[in-house]
């Protein structure tokens, strides 16, 4: 059975999610490897590690295959077979009208980015948007962590050659 990932992404519009906030989770997320929009990944989420293997999207959709495995493991593949592609961030589980939102506050070189997803059972299913969801980002490319990072390594490699030049 193939399991599915639906979501969709959202830039978050004000600050009105904080009070409804259920539970929070640090995340450290490691890139394995990236191929053609394939990719896998490992996660260590509070206490709990796991490496999953997503297909390219197609629209809302693609294939997801996430297993558990030690912490300690994890923590060898992020320093091992990551190549410093680690994105850090906080995860605040926020409850509205029946569903259960992520805001993900990044940190680290992606500070100051917040995104809102939001986990679908299918590609057309009604969705209520909160009044502190922003424009929708699910489609835009560059929205996807490794295009974000990119484009922040070279604003970095900019700004240090215009404050050298």
């Amino acid at each position: 059975m193939v399991a599915l990932e639906i979501e969709r992404k959202f830039l978050v519009a004000n600050d009105g999610w904080k009070s409804a906030v259920t539970r929070t989770i640090r995340i450290r997320d490691g890139l394995i490897a990236n191929n053609n929009g394939h990719k896998a990944r490992v996660r260590i989420a509070d206490s709990l590690a796991t490496i999953a293997l997503k297909s390219r999207r197609r629209g809302l959709t693609r294939s997801e295959f996430e297993y558990a495995i030690p912490v300690s493991h994890a923590e060898e593949i992020l320093r091992v077979l990551c190549d410093g592609n680690i994105i850090d961030k906080v995860r605040h589980c926020v409850s509205f009208a029946g569903a259960i939102w992520s805001i993900d506050i990044y940190e680290g070189i992606l500070s100051g980015v917040v995104i809102a997803e939001i986990e679908l059972s299918r590609p057309d299913q009604e969705l209520q948007l909160p009044e502190w969801i922003g424009k929708e980002v699910t489609e835009d490319p560059s929205y996807r962590k490794i295009n974000m990072v990119a484009q922040r390594i070279a604003d970095i490699r900019e700004s240090h050659s215009t404050a050298l030049g």
